[in-house]
């Protein structure tokens, strides 16, 4: 895919409807001039009203201050970064405080966002087959089951679980305070004190986070869907909010979907799904607690393959032929708000036969082998000597600073801050006597971002770790080697 640049004062969303002009016998754009009062405003997330659509001043402003630059690692493809940036753009005022702030730039929450999109991803796929199911089963022309059928379901549930196991694993390690969660521990140290309304307010707005970041990366699709297991991932049943726009499950469906790990017991002693998931793993299973730490050594087909599906980043799941929502879709396909812009998709001339982003294709589950389980049960495990490394783009101080300070940058320019383009700061340049860096020092710093980017292999890694792009370092025998 060509890699365009745009201008960041050139508007690419407008908010309006569609309407057919019966005197002029063609379509007529009509563009939301008044965004506070339209309908389609506002979206409410867990209580919050997060903003569903933003107007062309407030879009400007996005791209010039806050979208991610183009210095970052894949700058032309949809990363989790850009869903991330987009949802502090739209949340309310009261989320941004520079605790949550600073939170969500963290790697191990990078993680955990990661394991979501992977989880719901594969989880919106079930629902729908449960539903065609239901269908099926309905009616004067239902369809009798046959073992295989049950045996098929089985599996689906078990890999669904095993999914769900993921995201347990890296929330593990946000709640229980390890490496750089620990300042966000629920306890103060000595006196082991929690600020439970803080501590409350702060779950819930991560949450509704969460939602939102997940929402938008499944192609804005099934949102009560999302919100309603999101809720019972973190919270339990005992929790959830009883709307009419939520599904309503049968127990079988529910065993499906939930795996054979749920259990509902009183309130007070109930714990999540995701701390169900990791009470009771089974032995076959127990690699994938360290998928992304090490390299896994066996046997067995399907830990290798959720291994791959969580290793590779998403810029390169094309290579793989894995989807996960919009990720690693090229920027240029989509809008400001990163919903899909149909006639740039028709320009890209996709067809059935080259699709690499499965935009045509419909995302399906893929029948399982029956003999599935016995063969898992008879793989072998050998010793884990490899030690996967990844690299985090570590967000800067000003950064942070400027999406604390997003509503005053916001109010600033509608006040009368001037947003300039790449045409007018050059102007600007050349009137103001400004200190300019000389010829060897700007060739220095292109070619310094230019290594950094192409990651050469006499390059230093940043510490931490970053599923943008995956180098992994293997150690073996006292030797080091690099693969890119």
């Amino acid at each position: 895919m060509k890699r365009v640049h745009v201008d960041s004062s050139a508007p690419k969303y407008q908010s309006g409807n569609w309407s057919w002009d019966e005197k002029a016998d063609g379509l007529h754009f009509q563009g939301h001039f008044d965004l506070e009062h339209a309908n389609e405003r506002y979206i409410v997330t867990n209580g919050y009203k997060f903003l569903r659509t933003i107007d062309q001043e407030e879009e400007l402003i996005f791209r010039q201050v806050f979208v991610r630059p183009d210095t970052t690692y894949d700058a032309d493809t949809v990363v989790i970064n850009d869903v991330r940036d987009l949802v502090l753009f739209l949340m309310p005022k009261e989320f941004l405080s520079p605790k949550l702030i600073e939170f969500m730039h963290k790697p191990a929450v990078h993680g955990l966002i990661h394991a979501l999109i992977i989880y719901f991803e594969y989880f919106l796929r079930m629902v729908e087959f449960i539903l065609i199911r239901r269908d099926e089963l309905a009616g004067n022309l239902a369809k009798i089951q046959s073992e295989q059928t049950n045996e098929m379901k089985r599996i689906f549930s078990l890999y669904l679980s095993q999914y769900r196991m993921l995201v347990a694993r890296n929330y593990c390690i946000i709640i229980m305070g390890e490496s750089d969660m620990k300042k966000f521990y629920h306890t103060k140290e000595i006196v082991n004190i929690s600020s439970k309304i803080k501590d409350r307010f702060f779950h819930e707005h991560f949450l509704a986070v969460c939602i939102q970041i997940v929402w938008i990366t499944m192609h804005r699709r099934a949102y009560f869907i999302i919100e309603m297991e999101m809720n019972r991932l973190f919270r339990s049943e005992h929790f959830l909010m009883n709307r009419p726009e939520y599904l309503k499950f049968t127990n079988v469906e529910r065993s499906l979907l939930y795996g054979r790990n749920m259990k509902i017991v009183n309130y007070r002693s109930q714990n999540s799904p995701m701390i169900q998931e990791l009470k009771s793993v089974a032995i076959e299973d127990m690699p994938i607690l360290w998928i992304g730490e090490r390299k896994y050594r066996g046997s067995d087909p399907r830990i290798a393959e959720l291994e791959l599906e969580y290793i590779v980043p998403g810029p390169q799941l094309r290579m793989i032929d894995v989807v996960h929502g919009i990720l690693g879709n090229p920027k240029i396909l989509y809008d400001t708000i990163l919903t899909l812009d149909w006639p740039s998709v028709r320009y890209a001339n996709f067809s059935k036969q080259y699709d690499p982003y499965s935009i045509l294709r419909q995302p399906n589950l893929p029948i399982p082998q029956i003999n599935e389980m016995q063969v898992r049960q008879l793989s072998k495990n050998f010793e884990q000597y490899y030690k996967v490394f990844c690299i985090y783009e570590s967000c800067t101080q000003e950064t942070l600073t400027n999406w604390v300070n997003r509503d005053k940058i916001v109010e600033y320019y509608r006040s009368g801050g001037v947003l300039y383009n790449l045409f007018m700061r050059c102007e600007r340049q050349f009137i103001l006597e400004m200190k300019r860096p000389a010829v060897p020092t700007i060739v220095a710093n292109y070619f310094r971002v230019m290594s950094r980017l192409r990651k050469k292999k006499s390059a230093k890694f940043d510490t931490g770790t970053e599923i943008q792009r995956n180098t992994v370092l293997y150690k073996k025998a006292g030797k080091e080697y690099y693969f890119d």
